[in-house]
């Protein structure tokens, strides 16, 4: 995070020669965009005359009646900091922004933009546009010497469109002026959708056949689809799909979460458009049919051809009104397209044989299949995806018998019989993908021996789901499982555990009743197939049972070794429900517990040697995590319960010493019990259970108030309405806030005291040397927002921004809010002589009451000398209240590079953490965005 703060923030102080520059910060969604552009405006604004963050943009503007407008209005009321001005229409407040922004210098951060429209309405048309242009095809803020007036045509064209601005762009890259010329005369040819002519240009500059059909394939029917699956249907399909990388280079491209294809609509439209074109008037004579009208209009009539490659209809999506006569079609119409091999029949009614269906099929989606098993007659020797959710099947298995006529079975008799000859194939034999999910009345699937490359297996909300066969360890080639939701699953098949390649293991809500792994004896036929020993054919068996009673190696294993992800979420499982050790599981890197009812992480969760990864989301009745295995790199314990008096019944996180850098994922809820700790980073407290002796060391020994409940409500988190006053303990910085009246006499003596919200002085000497500063600050009430503290040693050029945990509270009836602070020091950060400015950011002086500090001095005397001394150290260190606070490691005076901006400067925010954060015990990790 601090390299990207660093090159934003020079940036920003650099400045240039131009009337506005623009930085765009880009990227998909969760990494942390938003919080690294509040980050900077939170450590930069003053640098500037005036300065707005308008958070949300496209959120707003679509959730919102008015939303464009009222953003137009905070914009200005920012940069102009007046009230006055009213207007009723966006082209008027357009006008007003762009008169502030030519007279002052702003510093403006725009959130989430997604409509151009939205951007030139807050900032205007023209710089934008030639920015984004010049930064495509120039790498710059502007055009290069000589193209200026070519790049504004080009501009004019795409009517500051940023999509198309931005394809056209990258198709430019490179080229000369007279290419730059020849795009702009070939774009003005066809007036009309000049949108779309501009994005066809970046298409058409491809220049491998391949490739151009391999973008036609996706945006026709794999827009949202997983990138492995779409590359394995496609490469059966004789389309090479390395071309993808060069379509992401082009911007038509993107592989987005989850390893999903994702399509620009505009793009993805073009890209349809472009088949179209093969036949405007006939579309049976294109190549691919996406549009479920043209789609079954085509079958009704029984039009199809040998040109169609791809066929998509769903019945749900047309207007059954419009639609004359009977929905059901007949197979028939598919007896033509020799060539079909992509088919989507979603929700239809067909009459006739399945023989009729073309034998290039490759990816056969028939959603709502209608049949209560498969018919034989279909042709599936070349199917390598098979999609039959929401169907009527009762039982998937084609190596039995099937409720067919007398000859169909017969042919499934010969089949089996032919299966000894090793080159027979098998009737599902390149299938690779079998979905059946949704199929309430599916109870029964088996028959893996005719699915020998099977590689994914989805079998989601099969309420009926009893039985899978132990035939499935026929399927060798078997990666991925999802068998979620499948609530009458009892257990797996146990033959499941021998499968070597499957990665991915989904059994989330199958309310399994125990684990399936666990100690049982094993007789010996299992111990030689499962390959656990190697044992001489001449021991007897008893003797062979002995060493593995003995052995705790030797384990039933009903999962496969092989996995790397394992999922168990809302399976109701305690924590008796699982097994005491999961080192068998060796390969596993991605644990998902979440939903789950346990009290604390599973002891066996320490014993997997591989962890990286492990989800407690959602575990309402989590009270502590304590000590996960070094090897995690990622915590996530991010609860979405939204009930009005939900609060995190979680305690306590710890690490062990060694703990690498670790991703921690959580809600802000996690602050709002009145106790709560993560282990060296925040500690928060009642504070009247805090022994005296701390509260002398922190010279608080005059606080009475502590005892009494005159708690705030933290208005972020939904805490509690009423509670103890707390005690927050952060960067080596402990602070309580409270309400009214108790802060006059908080403390007896002040140092220094202010009306202003800054404080400028040099440390005097003293009796001792200073270990700490007291600072309080009271306001009146607003929102309680509580500003953040800015503390700079200007002698020792270091500054310290701390921002609380909590960010602000409010208190029925209260007037006022009171902050008290208490800055611990180590090593030599304050000392004699050294000049110190302390400032309260964002807070009006209108508001603040009171802004006071005072010294704390180091009591301790301890004569210097001889080996007295080191025994004299000792006890203090031992009998030092603040002993334990001061032995975390990322306090003022330890190590803070994980927060540090730049030299000497840093951010203290554990929210930015608590947001998507990198920690571990010892603060080694990063903020990565």
């Amino acid at each position: 995070m601090e390299d990207s703060i660093e090159f934003i923030s020079s940036w920003l102080k650099d400045g240039s020669s131009h009337n506005a520059d623009i930085l765009t910060i880009f990227g998909m969604g969760g990494i942390g965009k938003t919080s690294l552009a509040r980050h900077v405006h939170g450590l930069q604004y003053r640098s500037f005359h005036k300065s707005s963050f308008v958070e949300g943009v496209g959120e707003k503007c679509v959730a919102q009646v008015n939303g464009l407008l009222d953003l137009q209005k905070q914009l200005l009321g920012d940069i102009s900091k007046t009230s006055q001005i009213q207007a009723h229409h966006t082209s008027a407040y357009k006008s007003m922004i762009e008169n502030v922004l030519n007279r002052k210098k702003v510093f403006i951060v725009l959130d989430n933009i997604d409509s151009v429209d939205q951007l030139y309405a807050l900032l205007g048309k023209q710089e934008a546009s030639l920015q984004l242009l010049s930064y495509h095809a120039f790498m710059s803020h502007r055009p290069n010497e000589g193209y200026e007036e070519v790049a504004k045509q080009v501009m004019d064209y795409c009517e500051g469109h940023p999509l198309a601005l931005k394809v056209l762009a990258e198709s430019l890259y490179n080229k000369i002026v007279a290419e730059w010329e020849d795009c702009v005369i070939g774009l003005k040819e066809e007036p009309n959708s000049r949108i779309m002519k501009a994005l066809q240009m970046s298409f058409d500059s491809v220049q491998s056949n391949n490739d151009k059909e391999l973008f036609k394939h996706i945006a026709c029917f794999f827009v949202q689809k997983d990138k492995v699956f779409t590359e394995t249907v496609l490469n059966s399909c004789g389309i090479r799909t390395t071309g993808i990388r060069n379509l992401i280079d082009r911007c038509l491209l993107i592989v987005g979460r989850d390893n999903i294809l994702v399509m620009h609509q505009l793009i993805q439209e073009m890209g349809r458009d472009v088949v179209r074109q093969e036949s405007r008037d006939k579309p049976e004579e294109r190549s691919r049919l996406w549009c479920h009208e043209e789609s079954f209009n085509v079958l009704e009539d029984n039009k199809g051809t040998r040109y169609i490659k791809g066929l998509a209809l769903d019945m749900k999506m047309l207007d059954m009104d419009v639609i004359c006569g009977s929905v059901e079609l007949d197979t028939s119409a598919l007896s033509k397209m020799h060539n079909l091999m992509l088919l989507q029949l979603n929700f239809v009614q067909l009459n006739g044989s399945y023989k009729n269906f073309p034998k290039k099929l490759r990816w056969l989606c028939m959603h709502g299949f209608p049949l209560k098993s498969i018919p034989l007659d279909l042709p599936m020797e070349n199917l390598v995806a098979l999609d039959l959710s929401y169907s009527n099947i009762k039982s998937f298995d084609i190596s039995f018998s099937n409720p067919q006529p007398l000859a169909k079975r017969q042919k499934v008799r010969n089949l089996k019989h032919l299966r000894s000859c090793p080159k027979t194939k098998s009737l599902l034999g390149s299938l690779k993908f079998l979905t059946l999910s949704f199929s309430k009345k599916l109870c029964k699937i088996g028959g893996f021996s005719e699915l020998p490359a099977l590689q994914r297996l989805i079998v989601i909300k099969c309420i009926s789901l009893i039985i899978i066969c132990e035939s499935i360890n026929q399927s060798t080639e078997l990666v991925y499982i999802d068998l979620s939701y499948c609530q009458k699953l009892k257990r797996l098949p146990k033959t499941i555990g021998r499968l070597e390649k499957v990665k991915t293991l989904l059994l989330d809500g199958c309310d399994l009743p125990e684990l399936p792994i666990k100690r049982r004896d094993m007789d010996l036929s299992e111990v030689l197939e499962a390959k656990v020993v190697s044992i001489n054919s001449q021991k007897s068996s008893c003797a062979t049972m002995e060493v593995i009673l003995n052995d705790s190696k030797f384990f039933a294993i009903s999962l496969p070794i092989s996995l790397v992800r394992l999922s168990l979420a809302n399976n109701n499982m305690s924590d008796e429900a699982f097994p005491g050790d999961f080192s068998c599981l060796y390969m596993l890197k991605n644990l998902c517990l979440d939903g789950n009812p346990i009290v604390s992480m599973p002891s066996c969760v320490r014993t997997l040697p591989r962890i990286e990864t492990l989800g407690m989301s959602n575990c309402l009745k989590l009270t502590s995590v304590k000590h996960p295995p070094r090897t995690l790199r990622q915590l996530n314990l991010y609860n979405n319960c939204w009930k009005p008096d939900y609060q995190s019944l979680l305690r306590n996180i710890s690490f062990v010493p060694e703990m690498a850098a670790l991703e921690l994922i959580a809600d802000r809820n996690l602050l709002a019990p009145s106790s709560f700790e993560i282990e060296g980073m925040i500690k928060i407290q009642p504070l009247v259970g805090v022994d005296n002796k701390l509260l002398s060391n922190l010279g608080w020994e005059s606080l009475e108030f502590y005892k009494l409940r005159c708690m705030v409500t933290n208005s972020s988190y939904g805490g509690p309405q009423e509670s103890q006053i707390q005690m927050y303990y952060e960067f080596g910085i402990f602070s309580t806030i409270y309400t009214p009246g108790i802060w006059i006499d908080v403390l007896r003596i002040w140092d220094i005291m202010s009306r202003k919200p800054s404080m400028s002085f040099t440390i005097p000497s003293g009796p001792n040397k200073v270990r700490g500063l007291n600072l309080l600050y009271v306001v009146r009430r607003s929102s309680f927002e509580l500003p953040m503290i800015k503390i700079r040693n200007i002698t020792k050029n270091l500054t310290w921004i701390y921002k609380h945990c909590i960010e602000s509270f409010s208190k029925r009836g209260a007037m006022y809010l009171s902050f008290l602070s208490h800055w611990m020091f180590r090593m030599n950060e304050m000392e004699v002589g050294d000049e110190i400015t302390i400032n309260l950011d964002k807070c009006s002086e209108a508001l603040l009451l009171r802004f006071q500090m005072s010294f704390v001095y180091d009591d301790a005397s301890v004569d210097v000398g001889g080996d007295e001394i080191t025994c004299t150290q000792e006890k203090v260190e031992k009998e030092d209240p603040l002993g334990y606070y001061k032995s975390w490691n990322h306090i003022i005076g330890g190590d803070l590079s994980a927060f540090q901006l730049t030299s000497g400067e840093y951010f203290l925010n554990s929210m930015d953490f608590l947001r998507s954060l990198c920690f571990n015990a010892h603060y080694k990790g990063r903020c990565h965005f």
